[in-house]
């Protein structure tokens, strides 16, 4: 069985150890910032940029975790160092931050050292995320707009990633009821294409690349990383209010976030999206971002699908 451990309010502790408070914020209200990060080759990836995110996020909640953005940093690649030792070579990583403003005042008496925030840091191996995913990279994955709608930004804003996410969750639940391999998307509440559960999309038009406006969306790092591929690639980019009719008249639409970096779509409301092929922008977009992090990610994922079953037999408790 692996031992990982966890930063944990300023301890590295195990796992099995790491337990949050009943009477947390984050429990009570979903009153939590997060960050995923992922490494490739072993270095996290624009690990600053989703830093620089995790802290604006926590000045929109008004949480001060009690440490700078150099301490979180400090103490996020040493939880990766500690973790990456009970691993093999060659296996990449997601970093997770959570902070919470931590217990909430009304029971303050179970907590007679005092109220102070949560910080958790944990590092897991990716094979678990993109390894059920790795076929998607071959066969595309189907789009389908679900009834749950994105949050609009004068409620909750999107631009800040926090725990308080059930608009996501119903969303994955009425895609699986749509059908196997259906990736849900949300609409605006003016009906615009916004987002999946943790993903942005895409449209390609005349060899020109569009996505949704920032306002009701979360402004994924992987989504800015291709913008700016494309751009260096000269392809155009453009934000804008994109609409089912846009969609349905796509040459090509693809999605992208940390774990998959950019996955090609097949099919959209049940109609196929170009001939049903990958297309050339996507391609192009796929092999920069392969050059940008150094690695074959899509090679990687099929390695770890086949690495998975013996994994999993690994994490069970010794004896």
């Amino acid at each position: 069985m692996a031992k990982r451990v966890v930063f944990f309010n300023g301890d590295f502790i195990s796992e099995q150890e790491a337990r949050v408070s009943i009477f947390d914020s984050a429990l009570m209200f979903g009153d939590m910032a997060f960050e995923v990060t992922r490494t490739f080759a072993g270095k996290p990836y624009r690990l600053r940029r989703h830093l620089e995110r995790l802290y604006a996020s926590l000045r929109l909640l008004e949480i001060d975790c009690g440490m700078s953005i150099d301490e979180m940093e400090e103490h996020s690649l040493a939880t990766l160092e500690r973790n990456q030792v009970t691993e093999p070579a060659g296996m990449d990583w997601q970093i997770i931050h959570d902070v919470s403003r931590g217990p909430i005042p009304l029971y303050r008496s179970a907590f007679p050292e005092g109220l102070k925030p949560t910080v958790v840091i944990n590092s897991w191996p990716i094979l678990t995320h993109v390894a059920p995913s790795a076929t998607d990279y071959d066969l595309g994955v189907n789009l389908a707009i679900v009834p749950q709608q994105a949050m609009p930004a004068h409620l909750v804003d999107a631009k800040a990633k926090t725990r308080s996410r059930m608009h996501y969750r119903m969303a994955m639940l009425q895609g699986q009821r749509i059908g196997q391999n259906t990736w849900p998307l949300m609409l605006d509440p003016d009906s615009y294409l916004a987002e999946g559960p943790g993903w942005n999309i895409f449209l390609v038009k005349d060899g020109a690349l569009f996505t949704p406006q920032p306002r009701n969306i979360l402004l994924g790092v992987s989504r800015d990383t291709t913008m700016t591929l494309a751009r260096k690639l000269g392809i155009s980019v453009h934000e804008a209010n994109l609409g089912q009719y846009e969609a349905l008249q796509a040459d090509e639409i693809f999605i992208t976030s940390t774990p998959w970096c950019i996955m090609w779509a097949t099919s959209f409301e049940g109609r196929t999206i170009g001939d049903g092929q990958p297309g050339p922008v996507y391609d192009k977009l796929l092999e920069a971002w392969k050059h940008e992090v150094g690695i074959d990610f899509v090679a990687q994922a099929h390695d770890y699908a086949e690495q998975l079953p013996q994994w999993e037999k690994r994490q069970q408790p010794d004896g």
